[in-house]
């Protein structure tokens, strides 16, 4: 039987950190104690999306702790529980709520997609399991400012005359994105915001300060669903920890980021989505602190709770009797991908999608516009699933279109639609929800110029653009574009109420919904229009329908430089980053650590068989591994038998020597130096001896493209380094191998 729970609701940080220059996912698994006795386990899950069928391995997996001895375990979740699968959207999102109220969660807090079914709809889920589990939502607020969900009170996580009169207490805090506010139907967030950036960190900090204060907590733990992708600045779960102080450990959610939180590097930890993963926090109950952490891989994990399991199947089994009929077919994979896919580029099954409503609005709408100026549009963000190769059910399109969306149009003059392009692809080719796919428009997007943020929309946490810069639509349906024209958008009712970045939608001239499913929609076109055939010819690709410009974030890089083409290179294939997320510094050296931690990384970054051999690099370095891969594999013999001297500004010919040595690791062919005559430059005499080969290798491959020197003993600049590493990738990496990338 559970103990009794209660919830401190509160959020702290015990650490200020820097955050990484890249939140890059981490997939090291972790295996729970043998024995957990007079240990407190928290597992936590985020992003499940109706993955209802996994839920009894979350049960068992909370069995097992108590079996190994645990004197409690906590389930948490961080929230987009309610939608994902027809067997949670259907039912609106109830479904989802019974099954963790079965499971034996006990606090858990609100993404984005709970409110997709309106704020009514969510209450009265909720309301069916008042006294199953506790919601903590920190940030909701009502149109007078006041919480929705207030902290409940200072009552310990638990007690036990085990550990005498001295209480553990433990303070849960929960917070939702306030990207909810648009990311959700705006016309269903009436009367509803999100407290977000320095008032979020306010806010979140008083709380902090009474857990600790009032409420003596030992441990503190953050329950978010902020993500970290960087559209979501400054509401990131990394803007949280670096502006309140207190956090332990935060449990994050929304960018389905796996990420495992480590003290020397981040303090998040997220399990990505669809219970891919099982977080587990680890309390020793004697020392109140957190003893170990990590994410458990519930694709080995074999256990099940047969309760949870029954019920699961019952829902299942249902859901398929009605939704399992095949209707059609595909001759190829349509992509639904997140990224790359429906959120950075066009798709061939972003073009299905809006082909289908393009033809429905044509088909049954009474039109008074031209044909020609009759477009559709919708978001990336609303496109959940790949449909495979072969078979198409019922289900399949709505697992695609889970929402419940339904069709809508908006008439708007062409600078409403050119400013809805600018501001849905402000951050491309980064990823975000409201990329337009689209059908009747040929439009390009400069991803080299960067957004003109002007004023946030209204009841928004989106800016519109001061100007246009980075969108030019070339047609609209075959004729030239106009920006006094009117055009008629065939959207979902999400985009007509101004969702995502749609505000120009939502103030249009003429906004009417047809109340037609967006499911219903693709599956009459497929039926009708394709005679119940997705065919390669028509769809086998995405079309030429979107144009996307891709540059560099740097603005120490200018397009017009030699060596922009090489920086772009090794940014955009992972290889080579910048110093910062904006600065490259082209004319800086690399130290010779730094190049050793390229070529390990470009390896894979492997655990190295020996110990480091060099005395001047530290245990603690962060190249310490990458030194000790490349002196036993004999890329580099040090400065001297002890001395590697990792801080020093590498040269020319030492960099090119140890990138010769790095093919000749790889089993590439540098047979081509052989043969290579180097004494034509005019400074071969300062190129030492034992450099030699490795010159001529790099000038007969073509990955030292120099003309008159070679300039073997300067310091290598960054720029330099870039067109090296970009040369060894195209001319001696063979093409039929994949090229290494980057951890």
């Amino acid at each position: 039987m559970r103990k009794f729970l209660a919830t401190l609701l509160a959020l702290v940080m015990t650490l200020a950190l820097m955050v990484p220059a890249s939140w890059g996912e981490n997939k090291e698994t972790y295996q729970l104690p043998d024995s957990l006795a007079g240990k407190t386990v928290i597992l936590h899950t985020n992003d499940v999306h109706g993955a209802i069928d996994k839920y009894a391995k979350v049960a068992a997996l909370r069995d097992e702790c108590y079996d190994k001895g645990a004197h409690q375990v906590i389930l948490l979740d961080a929230g987009d529980y309610s939608q994902g699968s027809p067997y949670v959207s259907l039912s609106k999102g109830a479904t989802a709520l019974d099954m963790m109220a079965l499971v034996g969660y006990d606090v858990i807090t609100l993404g984005n997609h709970e409110f997709d079914y309106g704020f009514p709809q969510l209450m009265e889920n909720l309301k069916k399991h008042q006294g199953d589990f506790m919601v903590a939502c920190n940030n909701l607020v009502d149109d007078e400012g006041e919480l929705i969900f207030a902290p409940g009170g200072t009552a310990p996580i638990y007690a036990d005359d085990t550990y005498g009169t001295e209480l553990f207490r433990i303070a849960i805090v929960g917070m939702a994105t306030p990207e909810t506010q648009t990311k959700a139907n705006p016309a269903l967030m009436k009367g509803l915001s999100f407290i977000g950036g320095k008032d979020l960190y306010k806010v979140t900090q008083e709380d902090v300060d009474m857990a600790r204060s009032e409420g003596n907590a030992d441990i503190v733990i953050a329950l978010g669903h902020l993500g970290v992708d960087k559209s979501s600045e400054p509401n990131c779960s990394y803007n949280v920890m670096q502006n309140v102080k207190g956090i332990d450990l935060f449990i994050d959610g929304h960018s389905h980021t796996v990420m495992t939180a480590s003290k020397d590097n981040n303090m998040v930890q997220s399990t990505g989505t669809g219970l891919a993963y099982v977080g587990a926090i680890v309390i020793d109950n004697a020392t109140k602190s957190i003893e170990s952490n990590g994410l458990i891989d519930l694709s080995a994990y074999t256990k099940e709770d047969a309760a949870v399991k029954a019920a699961a199947d019952k829902i299942i089994s249902d859901i398929n009797a009605e939704y399992g009929k095949v209707f059609a077919r595909t001759d190829v994979e349509l992509n639904g991908a997140k990224e790359p896919g429906n959120r950075t580029e066009e798709t061939n099954l972003g073009d299905l999608i809006t082909d289908s409503m393009l033809w429905a609005i044509r088909k049954d709408a009474e039109l008074t516009v031209p044909a020609e100026n009759v477009v559709a549009i919708t978001n990336g963000g609303g496109i959940r699933a790949t449909i495979k190769k072969g078979d198409i059910t019922k289900k399949d399109i709505n697992t695609v279109l889970p929402f419940g969306n339904t069709l809508s149009i908006v008439k708007v003059t062409g600078a409403e639609l050119l400013e809805a392009l600018e501001a849905s692809t402000y951050c491309t080719p980064d990823s975000i929800g409201g990329f337009p796919q689209v059908s009747g428009i040929v439009y390009t997007i400069d991803g080299t110029k960067t957004y003109d943020a002007g004023d946030v929309y209204e009841g928004s946490t989106y800016h519109a653009p001061k100007t246009i810069r980075r969108v030019t639509i070339q047609s609209v349906g075959g004729k030239a574009f106009n920006l006094r024209t009117v055009y008629t958008i065939a959207t979902n009712d999400f985009l007509a109420a101004g969702g995502d970045t749609y505000y120009a939608f939502k103030t249009a001239s003429v906004n009417y919904d047809l109340g037609i499913p967006m499911d219903e929609v693709v599956m009459d076109y497929v039926k009708t229009e394709l005679k119940g055939v997705v065919s390669a010819e028509n769809y086998g690709e995405a079309g030429d329908r979107i144009t996307i410009i891709k540059g560099l974030p740097f603005t120490d890089v200018d397009p017009s430089a030699a060596y922009y083409s090489a920086v772009k290179y090794c940014y955009e294939n992972n290889i080579f980053k910048g110093v910062t997320d904006t600065m490259f510094m082209p004319n800086n050296t690399i130290t010779r650590g730094q190049m050793v931690t390229v070529l390990w990384r470009m390896n894979g970054s492997p655990e190295p068989k020996n110990a480091n051999p060099f005395g001047d690099v530290a245990v603690t370095s962060p190249f310490v591994k990458a030194i000790a891969w490349a002196a036993e594999n004999k890329l580099t013999n040090g400065i001297t038998e002890t001395t590697f001297a990792p801080a020093q500004a590498i040269s020319r010919q030492q960099f090119l020597t140890i990138l010769y040595r790095y093919a000749q690791f790889m089993g590439y062919d540098v047979s081509v130096g052989e043969d290579t005559n180097i004494l034509s430059f005019e400074d071969v005499g300062e190129v030492g001896e034992y450099a030699i080969p490795a010159m001529q290798w790099a000038v007969g491959s073509g990955v030292l493209a120099a003309e008159k020197t070679l300039t073997p003993r300067a310091a290598a600049p960054r720029y330099n380094v870039a067109e090296f590493l970009a040369n060894f990738c195209m001319k001696v990496i063979p093409t039929a191998e994949m090229m290494p990338k980057a951890a």
